[in-house]
């Protein structure tokens, strides 16, 4: 892991520059293991983020803007009413572990002083952010619980006393002697690197591998001397970081001379850790929300797949409806030749052309008057339901299409256009409401805009509220709207009458990609204008129909889709 003890202490060393004295004065938690604080210091506003998350637990100083849920969680309702308002007294590391402390001073509600310590443990999939009493050392809560049944050593849980990780018994590497840092390797049996990270406090890999690369020769006084030149750097805060974007990228606060690839160099850790983290960690959340999504959406689709099986059943056995009729009134022509008792009865069926037999099952306990009405009553009922079916099977198609959209929306989707279909979910009632109304979804949508060859204007909505919102309201009537041919995928809009064949083939790609057509060839896409699309009354989000028409066959090119994205 990256985040080691050398990054985690040239992160407090920044931090303690620009946190220490501020005042927090909001916190929210956009993400269940993450949380961002907003500090004022030094007449400057900072965002702080913490985060716990399993696969990249991570600290330092953002400018990215969060989406933050309507209700924000118990956890960050906590930390609100302990830290808000309060000032930061002081940021530490333990030892050269990646333990932060973070030391508030705040007021009780009688205006007493309280003393308050944010922990954050950058510990991989056991990493946790936890809120103490400083003076007592009990845990107020924190952001994951840890029980007795995952822990016996320590358990996090509100009221139990705080009990720091087990200490690993390693020293650490800015206090170690030549004589005790040669006495601790064994040269003999190889490996060093790793012999390096166990033996040393926040060692990671990749500068244990750095070291012995900067040594050359791996000898005693070669390998001291590369260990002491970084130790060095590092204990007089004379950082360089670098990340280097090689098949597996990687970052430190020296550069990873052992690395090949490009490398990209910044003025402060903060800047270093962002770059690095926030696609990746955008991406992994990103990547949970489509799944848990897309999990509802599939379920859905497949009870309504069912469903359709279900109909065309129901579907065969109303059209026996005419048959029903038919032993009716053959049984009401032919009553002086049945009576009660019989099981069965051959008649001529004057409704053929051939006049043959048809044997008319009948039960015998019934009257033949009585077995005529009671074929009537089926062939009523079979007759009203098919009708009903027919339309169910309509509606239920509908459904399973409307379903397919939304995942092909996913498909394409961002955190904010998650947020959008994940609204939509809730309002269809694929989920249930969070309490609060959105009223982030009142706004206007940002619309993805693209721009042809020829330099005209071209929209794609990325979801539903999107698309009814270019479709609808951004598009003029004589602008161009195109969509896949029976295919769901978003509505693509050409701006103005002024374009010429490429520009229309450009949309058409757009179009194409940005549906579930997106990995076929030859895709048909139907184009018309703007004032030939109609919504239909009580039709589901972004459902359309047009006329006048035409097609063209498209074949999706994602590097014609880069090329003429607006950056």
């Amino acid at each position: 892991m990256p985040f080691d003890g050398f990054v985690t202490r040239a992160l407090i060393h920044e931090l303690r520059e620009k946190l220490i004295h501020g005042r927090i004065h909001k916190i929210y938690q956009p993400h269940p293991s993450d949380l961002l604080l907003h500090i004022r210091s030094h007449k400057d506003n900072q965002s702080l983020l913490l985060s716990a998350n399993p696969t990249y637990p991570r600290v330092y100083l953002t400018k990215e803007n969060f989406l933050n849920p309507l209700e924000p969680p118990m956890f960050c309702m906590l930390l609100r009413k302990h830290l808000e308002g309060g000032i930061i007294e002081n940021i530490t590391q333990v030892s050269h572990e990646r333990i932060i402390h973070i030391d508030v001073k705040t007021k009780g509600e009688l205006g007493d002083i309280q003393n308050k310590r944010l922990i954050v443990e950058i510990m991989g999939k056991h990493s946790n952010i936890i809120l103490i009493n400083s003076d007592t050392n009990i845990i107020i809560d924190g952001i994951h619980h840890v029980t007795p049944a995952i822990s016996s050593y320590r358990q996090v849980l509100p009221g139990k006393e705080y009990v720091a990780p087990p200490d690993q018994q390693k020293i650490n590497p800015l206090e170690v002697t030549q004589e005790k840092f040669l006495a601790k390797l064994q040269f003999n049996q190889g490996k060093l690197d790793k012999q390096l990270v166990n033996q040393f406090e926040g060692m990671s890999p990749s500068v244990a591998r750095e070291i012995l690369y900067r040594a050359g020769l791996p000898t005693k006084e070669n390998l001291w001397k590369a260990f002491l030149e970084w130790m060095e750097k590092a204990r007089n805060h004379e950082y360089q970081p670098t990340i280097v974007y090689s098949d597996r990228p990687d970052f430190s606060i020296l550069p990873l001379t052992h690395l090949q690839g490009e490398r990209e160099s910044f003025s402060e850790i903060s800047l270093c850790l962002e770059k690095f983290y926030s696609a990746k960690a955008k991406r992994d959340m990103v990547k949970q929300k489509m799944q848990d999504l897309s999990k509802i959406l599939i379920n859905e689709k497949n009870k309504n797949e069912k469903k359709i099986g279900y109909l065309h059943k129901d579907l065969e056995q109303a059209k026996e409806a005419e048959k029903f009729k038919l032993y009716g009134e053959l049984i009401t022509a032919h009553m002086y030749m049945i009576k009660r008792g019989d099981s069965e009865v051959e008649v001529i069926n004057y409704y053929d052309e051939n006049q043959g037999l048809i044997k008319i099952p009948l039960d015998p306990l019934k009257t033949p008057s009585e077995n005529a009405q009671h074929y009537f009553k089926k062939y009523n009922k079979l007759k009203n339901s098919l009708s009903i079916i027919k339309q169910q099977i309509k509606e239920t198609k509908k459904e399973i299409e409307y379903l397919d959209t939304l995942l092909t929306q996913i498909e394409n989707a961002d955190l904010a256009d998650l947020e959008d279909i994940r609204n939509e979910m809730v309002e269809q009632g694929y989920l249930r409401g969070r309490g609060k109304v959105d009223r982030r979804k009142n706004k206007n949508p940002e619309i993805e805009q693209y721009r042809s060859s020829e330099g005209v204007p071209i929209y794609v909505g990325k979801n539903n509220r999107q698309n009814e919102y270019l479709t609808h309201r951004l598009a003029h009537s004589t602008d161009t709207w195109l969509h896949t041919k029976d295919i769901p995928g978003s509505h693509v809009v050409i701006r103005g009458k002024d374009f010429g064949e490429q520009t229309l083939l450009e949309a058409a790609t757009l179009a194409a990609y940005f549906s579930k057509a997106k990995h076929s060839s030859q895709v048909p896409v139907d184009y018309t204008l703007i004032k030939y699309v109609k919504k239909t009354s009580g039709a589901k989000p972004g459902f359309v129909i047009y006329e006048n028409q035409k097609t063209l066959y498209i074949t999706p090119d994602e590097k014609i889709i880069e090329r003429l994205k607006v950056k």
